[in-house]
């Protein structure tokens, strides 16, 4: 009686998975915090508020581990992805929505995951299987189609569109130069001194944020501590935690599932009713990542190949 072999584990990849999931709910979940706090913080104040809670957050949980600093080869992507992404992103993503309406703000930055795949091809040497652009097409589509339902309602500036642009740019080159840091570093290291150097890049910005934080609701207070603490600590640790066992590219796609989780948040949280092209768009944004991070299936052995040849007269059992 014969055995059949146990299966690899698979336990690495669904703790990536998992890691995936929640940046992708903190980040959507962001979204709405930063509607609240940016009504009573400039982007540059908000940014550098977000930055400090993020980094006395991660610094704790530093010294709790007893991390030490990371390995001198990781210096590099850290520096890039602290200054692209947790600094220069964070302060033009908030500049840009505030000159846009929130449907061109989303299909503007939704270029990023596209930039990403490309740049990681290019510079990483990543794939480009057919089912990640497949997916990404659909969840590109999905975004078009919730920015375009939810366009309208504000005014749309040239300027505001190239903030956004170039966060998005922003954004993909912090990725990209993340990713070979994280063979030198653990998530923790390279997340915790990637938002040390954005918070150091974002300190001009000190004056606004005493003389905003004075002024300030309590509620737009806490919601500026909460992205901190949560879409930033967390939510980039376990970002850097995926990424590191797997693709760029894979990875970029994942946050095409952000636009779909931002409706369902604004309509569970807001009140706002979503409408059926919004609704349709959030679909096909959760279509196109199910495509995206699927993995084609081994062909099935044929029983010659386990069993090898039959004797020409065996007897069939049922």
């Amino acid at each position: 009686m014969s055995t059949a072999r146990p299966s690899p584990s698979r336990r690495p990849e669904v703790l990536a998975a998992g890691a995936a999931t929640v940046t992708v709910v903190l980040w959507a979940s962001a979204f709405v915090s930063i509607r609240s706090a940016g009504e009573a913080y400039s982007p540059g104040a908000l940014a550098l508020g977000r930055l400090l809670s993020g980094v006395l957050t991660l610094g704790v949980i530093c010294l709790l581990r007893r991390e030490g600093l990371p390995a001198r080869p990781a210096w590099r992507g850290i520096a890039i992805s602290g200054l692209l992404w947790f600094g220069f992103y964070m302060v033009v993503l908030n500049w840009g929505e505030q000159q846009v309406d929130a449907g061109t703000a989303a299909l503007v930055v939704n270029v990023g995951p596209i930039l990403i795949a490309l740049l990681g091809f290019r510079l990483l040497g990543d794939a480009l299987p057919p089912r990640l652009l497949a997916g990404m097409a659909v969840s590109f589509a999905g975004a078009v189609t919730v920015g375009l339902s939810m366009s309208g309602e504000g005014g749309s500036s040239l300027f505001g569109v190239v903030l956004c642009l170039l966060a998005a740019v922003a954004y993909a080159g912090g990725v990209v130069a993340q990713k070979p840091a994280l063979g030198h570093a653990s998530a923790l290291q390279v997340t915790t001194f990637g938002c040390l150097v954005g918070a150091v890049l974002c300190l001009p910005f000190t004056g606004q944020l005493v003389t905003e934080a004075a002024d300030a609701p309590v509620s737009a207070t806490l919601n500026m501590v909460y992205l901190g603490v949560f879409p930033t600590a967390l939510a980039f640790t376990t970002w850097a935690y995926a990424l590191a066992r797997t693709t760029a590219g894979r990875m970029g796609a994942t946050t095409y599932a952000v636009p779909a989780l931002v409706v369902l948040m604004s309509w569970l949280a807001l009140g706002e009713v979503p409408g059926p092209l919004t609704l349709a768009g959030g679909a096909l944004c959760l279509a196109g990542v199910a495509v995206s991070r699927s993995r084609k299936r081994a062909r099935a052995a044929a029983p010659d190949e386990v069993t090898g040849p039959r004797p020409e007269n065996a007897s069939r059992s049922a």
